[in-house]
Protein backbone atom coordinates (compact mmCIF):
# COMPACT_ATOMS: atom_id res chain seq x y z
CA UNK A 1 0.00 0.00 0.00
CA UNK A 2 3.00 2.21 0.25
CA UNK A 3 3.07 4.23 -2.90
CA UNK A 4 6.58 4.43 -3.38
CA UNK A 5 10.55 3.58 -2.34
CA UNK A 6 10.45 7.20 -0.85
CA UNK A 7 11.07 5.36 2.25
CA UNK A 8 14.28 3.53 1.26
CA UNK A 9 17.36 4.54 3.59
CA UNK A 10 15.66 7.32 5.37
CA UNK A 11 15.98 6.59 8.97
CA UNK A 12 14.45 4.27 11.60
CA UNK A 13 10.65 5.49 10.40
CA UNK A 14 8.83 6.71 8.32
CA UNK A 15 4.80 8.16 8.42
CA UNK A 16 3.50 8.48 5.44
CA UNK A 17 -0.05 10.19 4.27
CA UNK A 18 -1.95 10.57 0.82
CA UNK A 19 -4.96 11.32 -1.22
CA UNK A 20 -5.57 9.97 -4.89
CA UNK A 21 -8.83 10.83 -6.70
CA UNK A 22 -9.71 10.34 -10.78
CA UNK A 23 -12.11 12.08 -13.17
CA UNK A 24 -15.01 9.38 -11.82
CA UNK A 25 -15.43 10.84 -8.59
CA UNK A 26 -13.75 8.30 -6.66
CA UNK A 27 -11.33 9.36 -4.24
CA UNK A 28 -8.74 7.20 -1.73
CA UNK A 29 -7.14 8.01 1.61
CA UNK A 30 -4.46 6.41 2.81
CA UNK A 31 -2.20 6.65 6.02
CA UNK A 32 0.66 4.10 6.62
CA UNK A 33 4.19 3.37 8.68
CA UNK A 34 7.10 1.58 8.82
CA UNK A 35 9.63 1.39 11.79
CA UNK A 36 13.04 -0.26 12.83
CA UNK A 37 12.33 -2.45 16.13
CA UNK A 38 15.55 -4.11 16.05
CA UNK A 39 18.52 -5.02 13.98
CA UNK A 40 17.70 -5.63 10.33
CA UNK A 41 13.99 -5.95 11.42
CA UNK A 42 11.17 -3.69 10.59
CA UNK A 43 7.23 -3.39 11.24
CA UNK A 44 4.56 -1.79 8.89
CA UNK A 45 1.25 -0.83 8.97
CA UNK A 46 -0.99 0.90 6.38
CA UNK A 47 -5.14 1.98 6.54
CA UNK A 48 -7.03 3.42 3.60
CA UNK A 49 -10.60 4.26 2.57
CA UNK A 50 -12.05 4.72 -0.59
CA UNK A 51 -15.64 5.82 -2.16
CA UNK A 52 -16.58 5.63 -5.68
CA UNK A 53 -20.64 5.94 -7.44
CA UNK A 54 -21.69 2.80 -8.63
CA UNK A 55 -23.59 2.76 -12.33
CA UNK A 56 -27.17 1.98 -10.37
CA UNK A 57 -26.37 5.64 -8.47
CA UNK A 58 -25.25 4.34 -5.09
CA UNK A 59 -22.15 4.80 -3.42
CA UNK A 60 -20.00 1.94 -2.70
CA UNK A 61 -17.64 2.58 0.50
CA UNK A 62 -14.05 0.25 0.95
CA UNK A 63 -11.42 -0.19 3.82
CA UNK A 64 -8.18 -1.52 3.65
CA UNK A 65 -6.12 -2.28 6.45
CA UNK A 66 -2.77 -4.20 6.67
CA UNK A 67 0.26 -5.38 8.76
CA UNK A 68 3.58 -6.82 8.29
CA UNK A 69 6.91 -7.40 9.79
CA UNK A 70 10.23 -7.66 7.51
CA UNK A 71 13.53 -9.84 8.52
CA UNK A 72 16.06 -9.29 6.41
CA UNK A 73 18.89 -11.46 7.11
CA UNK A 74 22.09 -10.39 4.67
CA UNK A 75 21.43 -11.03 1.60
CA UNK A 76 18.21 -12.72 2.10
CA UNK A 77 15.14 -11.11 3.28
CA UNK A 78 11.21 -12.43 4.71
CA UNK A 79 8.59 -10.40 4.60
CA UNK A 80 5.06 -11.84 5.91
CA UNK A 81 1.76 -9.88 6.06
CA UNK A 82 -2.09 -9.84 6.73
CA UNK A 83 -4.45 -7.49 5.30
CA UNK A 84 -8.45 -6.63 5.13
CA UNK A 85 -9.98 -5.40 2.06
CA UNK A 86 -13.35 -4.82 1.07
CA UNK A 87 -16.59 -3.95 2.09
CA UNK A 88 -18.52 -6.39 4.44
CA UNK A 89 -21.61 -5.81 3.33
CA UNK A 90 -20.62 -6.69 -0.20
CA UNK A 91 -17.49 -7.67 -1.05
CA UNK A 92 -14.45 -8.68 1.14
CA UNK A 93 -11.15 -10.57 1.79
CA UNK A 94 -8.59 -11.52 4.41
CA UNK A 95 -5.22 -11.70 2.71
CA UNK A 96 -2.29 -13.40 3.56
CA UNK A 97 1.36 -12.36 1.59
CA UNK A 98 4.76 -13.98 1.80
CA UNK A 99 7.73 -12.09 0.00
CA UNK A 100 11.32 -14.13 0.12
CA UNK A 101 13.83 -11.71 -1.11
CA UNK A 102 17.58 -11.98 -2.38
CA UNK A 103 19.29 -8.38 -2.19
CA UNK A 104 22.88 -7.00 -3.46
CA UNK A 105 24.02 -3.35 -4.06
CA UNK A 106 22.91 -3.30 -7.39
CA UNK A 107 20.39 -6.02 -7.57
CA UNK A 108 17.06 -7.39 -5.69
CA UNK A 109 15.30 -10.28 -7.02
CA UNK A 110 11.50 -11.41 -4.76
CA UNK A 111 9.10 -14.36 -5.00
CA UNK A 112 5.89 -13.56 -3.98
CA UNK A 113 2.90 -15.49 -2.58
CA UNK A 114 -0.77 -14.15 -1.57
CA UNK A 115 -3.69 -15.85 0.01
CA UNK A 116 -7.09 -14.15 -0.42
CA UNK A 117 -10.09 -15.75 1.47
CA UNK A 118 -13.20 -13.14 -0.37
CA UNK A 119 -17.21 -13.41 0.97
CA UNK A 120 -19.30 -11.71 -1.76
CA UNK A 121 -22.63 -11.36 -0.35
CA UNK A 122 -25.18 -10.95 -3.33
CA UNK A 123 -28.36 -9.23 -2.45
CA UNK A 124 -31.74 -9.87 -3.12
CA UNK A 125 -33.73 -8.60 -5.53
CA UNK A 126 -37.99 -9.14 -6.15
CA UNK A 127 -36.66 -12.24 -8.10
CA UNK A 128 -33.99 -13.95 -6.65
CA UNK A 129 -33.71 -14.05 -2.47
CA UNK A 130 -29.71 -13.35 -2.54
CA UNK A 131 -27.06 -15.66 -1.53
CA UNK A 132 -23.33 -15.35 0.12
CA UNK A 133 -20.69 -16.68 -2.03
CA UNK A 134 -17.26 -17.79 -0.41
CA UNK A 135 -14.37 -18.11 -2.23
CA UNK A 136 -10.81 -17.87 -2.22
CA UNK A 137 -7.47 -17.05 -4.88
CA UNK A 138 -3.90 -18.18 -4.55
CA UNK A 139 -1.35 -15.64 -6.14
CA UNK A 140 2.33 -16.55 -7.49
CA UNK A 141 4.42 -13.85 -8.89
CA UNK A 142 8.03 -12.30 -8.55
CA UNK A 143 9.31 -8.94 -8.73
CA UNK A 144 12.87 -7.63 -9.73
CA UNK A 145 15.22 -4.37 -9.36
CA UNK A 146 18.27 -3.63 -11.14
CA UNK A 147 20.18 -0.26 -10.75
CA UNK A 148 21.50 1.57 -13.85
CA UNK A 149 24.11 3.10 -12.39
CA UNK A 150 24.51 5.63 -9.73
CA UNK A 151 20.81 7.79 -10.83
CA UNK A 152 18.68 5.18 -12.58
CA UNK A 153 16.66 2.12 -11.74
CA UNK A 154 14.22 -0.37 -13.58
CA UNK A 155 11.69 -2.57 -11.54
CA UNK A 156 9.56 -5.60 -13.19
CA UNK A 157 7.01 -7.38 -11.16
CA UNK A 158 4.03 -9.62 -11.90
CA UNK A 159 1.31 -11.57 -10.36
CA UNK A 160 -0.58 -14.44 -11.42
CA UNK A 161 -3.75 -15.54 -9.39
CA UNK A 162 -5.64 -18.86 -9.66
CA UNK A 163 -9.50 -18.82 -7.99
CA UNK A 164 -11.52 -21.72 -6.30
CA UNK A 165 -14.66 -20.83 -8.16
CA UNK A 166 -15.52 -19.04 -11.47
CA UNK A 167 -16.31 -15.70 -11.47
CA UNK A 168 -17.63 -15.06 -14.76
CA UNK A 169 -20.51 -12.64 -15.05
CA UNK A 170 -22.93 -14.84 -16.75
CA UNK A 171 -22.08 -17.67 -13.43
CA UNK A 172 -22.96 -15.39 -10.39
CA UNK A 173 -25.75 -13.00 -10.56
CA UNK A 174 -24.95 -9.93 -9.01
CA UNK A 175 -21.31 -9.11 -9.24
CA UNK A 176 -21.54 -7.14 -12.16
CA UNK A 177 -23.04 -4.53 -9.74
CA UNK A 178 -19.36 -3.58 -8.62
CA UNK A 179 -18.59 -2.49 -11.88
CA UNK A 180 -18.21 1.48 -11.90
CA UNK A 181 -16.32 4.25 -13.99
CA UNK A 182 -14.15 4.43 -11.24
CA UNK A 183 -10.44 3.00 -11.09
CA UNK A 184 -11.09 2.55 -7.62
CA UNK A 185 -13.89 0.20 -7.39
CA UNK A 186 -13.83 -3.31 -5.52
CA UNK A 187 -14.04 -5.24 -9.02
CA UNK A 188 -11.00 -4.23 -10.06
CA UNK A 189 -9.23 -6.27 -7.63
CA UNK A 190 -9.98 -9.18 -9.03
CA UNK A 191 -7.86 -10.01 -11.23
CA UNK A 192 -6.41 -12.83 -13.54
CA UNK A 193 -2.91 -11.15 -13.87
CA UNK A 194 -0.85 -7.79 -13.40
CA UNK A 195 2.26 -7.29 -14.51
CA UNK A 196 3.73 -3.52 -14.25
CA UNK A 197 7.70 -1.88 -15.20
CA UNK A 198 9.20 1.15 -13.70
CA UNK A 199 11.82 3.45 -14.53
CA UNK A 200 13.46 5.70 -11.95
CA UNK A 201 15.63 8.39 -12.62
CA UNK A 202 17.36 10.30 -9.32
CA UNK A 203 18.43 14.11 -9.53
CA UNK A 204 20.36 14.29 -6.28
CA UNK A 205 17.53 14.87 -3.48
CA UNK A 206 14.43 14.53 -6.50
CA UNK A 207 13.13 11.30 -8.08
CA UNK A 208 10.99 10.82 -11.43
CA UNK A 209 9.44 7.47 -11.93
CA UNK A 210 7.40 5.86 -14.75
CA UNK A 211 5.25 2.86 -14.21
CA UNK A 212 3.69 1.07 -16.78
CA UNK A 213 1.18 -1.78 -15.71
CA UNK A 214 -1.76 -4.11 -17.20
CA UNK A 215 -3.92 -6.13 -16.00
CA UNK A 216 -7.06 -8.84 -16.57
CA UNK A 217 -10.23 -8.33 -14.59
CA UNK A 218 -11.14 -12.70 -13.57
CA UNK A 219 -15.03 -11.32 -14.25
CA UNK A 220 -15.11 -10.07 -17.93
CA UNK A 221 -11.32 -11.21 -18.59
CA UNK A 222 -11.37 -6.90 -19.37
CA UNK A 223 -7.77 -5.58 -19.53
CA UNK A 224 -6.34 -2.38 -17.98
CA UNK A 225 -3.13 -0.84 -19.20
CA UNK A 226 -2.00 2.22 -16.48
CA UNK A 227 0.73 4.68 -17.08
CA UNK A 228 1.64 6.55 -14.31
CA UNK A 229 4.47 9.64 -13.81
CA UNK A 230 5.39 10.47 -10.34
CA UNK A 231 7.96 13.31 -8.63
CA UNK A 232 9.39 13.10 -5.56
CA UNK A 233 10.98 16.05 -3.63
CA UNK A 234 12.04 17.24 -0.37
CA UNK A 235 9.42 19.37 1.57
CA UNK A 236 12.56 19.91 4.32
CA UNK A 237 15.25 18.19 6.04
CA UNK A 238 13.00 14.68 7.30
CA UNK A 239 10.09 15.20 4.52
CA UNK A 240 9.25 14.41 1.18
CA UNK A 241 6.29 15.04 -1.06
CA UNK A 242 5.27 12.90 -4.26
CA UNK A 243 3.14 14.33 -6.63
CA UNK A 244 1.46 11.30 -9.21
CA UNK A 245 -0.28 11.83 -12.58
CA UNK A 246 -1.31 8.91 -14.28
CA UNK A 247 -4.17 7.69 -16.89
CA UNK A 248 -5.89 4.24 -17.76
CA UNK A 249 -7.43 3.09 -20.77
CA UNK A 250 -10.18 0.07 -19.41
CA UNK A 251 -12.18 -2.39 -21.34
CA UNK A 252 -14.10 -2.19 -18.33
CA UNK A 253 -14.48 1.51 -17.08
CA UNK A 254 -13.03 3.14 -20.18
CA UNK A 255 -10.60 6.08 -20.21
CA UNK A 256 -9.62 7.37 -17.06
CA UNK A 257 -7.46 9.83 -15.65
CA UNK A 258 -5.58 10.23 -12.13
CA UNK A 259 -3.80 12.53 -9.40
CA UNK A 260 -2.19 11.54 -6.21
CA UNK A 261 -0.18 13.50 -3.84
CA UNK A 262 1.65 12.05 -0.61
CA UNK A 263 3.94 13.04 2.35
CA UNK A 264 6.81 11.27 4.08
CA UNK A 265 8.07 12.19 7.32
CA UNK A 266 11.62 10.02 8.33
CA UNK A 267 12.93 9.88 11.36
CA UNK A 268 15.73 8.02 13.96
Amino acid sequence: MLASNAWADKGDYLVGAGIEADNADGVAATLFGQAAVADNTWLSAAVARNTVDLLRGQQLETLFGEIGVDHYFDPVGLRVSHAYWGDDDVLDSRDWRVSLYWRSDKVTFAANYEYRDFEFDIPSTALFPGRTVNFDADGIGGSARFDLGKSADISLSGMSYDYSVNLSINTDRGIGELVSVSRLSLINSLVDYRASLSLGLDDDERRWELDIGTSEGIVDNGRTTSVTLRFLTPLGNSSDVEFGLGADDSELYGNATFLSVFVYFYGS
